[in-house]
């Protein structure tokens, strides 16, 4: 474990760090993705019904 450092002398760490945020966000983002597609966990859902708003499309 004390030559843990020489991975860094493989991977170079600026590309390291992008690639887990790049990783991080898009796994945040398919997380929220499939949380709003199941009805118990649809936030956007919730808070309509519960404050009764009324999902409609304006009459043209």
């Amino acid at each position: 474990m004390s030559k843990f450092y020489k991975i860094w002398l493989i991977f170079d760490p600026r590309r390291v760090f992008v690639a887990q945020g790049v990783f991080l966000f898009l796994l945040a983002a398919m997380i929220h993705l499939v949380l709003l597609s199941t009805p118990a966990y649809n936030w956007f859902d919730i808070a309509t019904a519960k404050h009764g708003y009324a999902a409609e499309m304006p009459a043209n």
